[in-house]
């Protein structure tokens, strides 16, 4: 799951008692308003040389996941609509299983103090085995979080700030609903204002341009094309927490680059366009627990930044008459994403997350038949909590791809998974 904790679950309580256990934990979450609100209201009190906290965490996860058509096997165990075979038949025969790990997680997070007057150092370091990119379909070691945070400054990787990771259902699927942005990114953050209420900040990200050659081979057979990222993406958020739940307004910049190498040999010629995205999410809590969560993003050369889906910049041709070769140009494609979920608590030990998402593009002209066009999920379960630190569940899962030939592939998914938390503070 994709869900982050600030302590170890959600459903974790402290098993220690006691007068001194209360001053410590009284203490430790005075240090955490400190470090959020940072220098942007209130200046920090100043503290002795031994206040600090420290965490250790995380979780021990097996997942049962049976298939009833077939996906990619490279993403067997994470349920993403652009991996499902289409036509049917693509990645061989249906129906298959498997049993994983690759959820498991471990961390490490805390504050350190800096000195008197000033905010602490905000920390988290984390993995799980989950393997992406060159690593795909392997249960090795993956950085989730590395960062550290001083007062209205933060920087290393964590969720970029064009997401909003409170809008990710209570779903026991690693990869989730593809129609929302998600995207752990280096990055530098300042946070301008923030109050108990709201928050108004900007970032640096690392750009990462997804580029489709589309069929330019066909004009030229030795023709190179690839992502050229010369600045980095600008990010900014907004965000309001209340009572009744929150929202936020997200938006991106990007300058999303081209090199173009018609022979082997030969100089790049670089060429760019400009990408923006806008995200805008919201979580409506509903009796004491339930919650409504929602999103819409519509963008263009945004695709590296959603959970699934799409390629950020593509070519487009316009075709002169007579026999003449077509004249090519870049286009950052534009994207539309929809999550809808809603988190039901049955009682104190039983909970249920219904929902539905997608992700499409509009391809551009020149792009190839069997490239991404639309994804979608929708996904319900049943999650037991039957003690402090345990977690059993099924979730039932179906995804459908759409690529740009018309051409679809669908799939059924039943999930069972079983979750054992653990976790020290020192």
């Amino acid at each position: 799951m994709h869900r982050e904790q600030f302590l170890i679950d959600r459903r974790e309580v402290s098993g220690r008692q006691g007068g001194a256990c209360h001053r410590a934990r009284l203490k430790y979450l005075l240090l955490a308003g400190v470090a959020l609100t940072g220098a942007s209201t209130l200046p920090a009190p100043a503290r002795a040389a031994d206040d600090r906290g420290f965490e250790i965490y995380g979780f021990a996860q097996v997942d049962w996941i049976q298939d009833t058509k077939r996906v990619n096997p490279d993403w067997m165990d994470a349920f993403r609509p652009s991996k499902i075979a289409a036509p049917e038949g693509e990645f061989g025969s249906n129906g298959q299983s498997s049993i994983s790990v690759k959820q498991s997680r471990f961390g490490v997070k805390g504050l350190m103090p800096t000195g008197d007057h000033t905010p602490p150092v905000t920390f988290k370091f984390e993995i799980d085995m989950f393997g992406v990119g060159v690593d795909a379909g392997q249960t090795t070691v993956r950085l989730r979080y590395a960062y550290g945070e001083w007062g209205q400054l933060l920087g290393g990787q964590t969720t970029s700030l064009f997401m909003d990771l409170d809008i990710f259902p209570n779903v026991i699927d690693y990869w989730g609903p593809p129609g929302m942005v998600f995207l752990r990114n280096p990055q530098i953050r300042w946070t301008a204002y923030r109050t108990a209420n709201d928050s108004i900040a900007i970032a640096i990200e690392r750009p990462s341009n997804d580029v489709d050659p589309g069929n330019t081979r066909l004009i030229d057979e030795d023709v190179n094309v690839q992502g050229n990222e010369t600045v980095p993406d600008f990010t900014a958020q907004y965000r309001h927490d209340d009572t009744w739940g929150h929202y936020q307004v997200a938006a991106i910049l990007r300058d999303v680059g081209y090199e173009v190498q018609t022979a082997p040999g030969a100089p790049f010629n670089k060429g760019s366009q400009f990408g923006w995205g806008i995200d805008l999410t919201a979580a409506y809590k509903l009796l004491e627990k339930d919650q409504i969560l929602a999103g819409i993003v519509y963008g263009h050369g945004i695709a590296s930044y959603m959970n699934d889906g799409g390629m950020d910049l593509a070519p487009t041709a316009a075709f002169p008459p007579a026999a003449q070769p077509p004249t090519l140009s870049a286009e950052a494609v534009p994207l539309t994403g929809i999550s809808v979920y809603y988190d039901h608590w049955w009682n104190s030990m039983l909970s249920s997350s219904i929902g539905y998402s997608y992700d499409q593009v509009s391809n551009t002209n020149f792009q190839t038949p069997d490239v991404f066009h639309k994804g979608q999920y929708a996904s319900v379960n049943l999650l037991w909590y039957p003690a402090d630190k345990v977690m059993i569940g099924a979730e039932l899962m179906y995804g459908k791809l759409t690529d740009n030939s018309g051409t679809t592939g669908d799939d059924v998914r039943f999930q069972f998974s079983a979750k054992y938390n653990f976790g020290a503070k020192f």
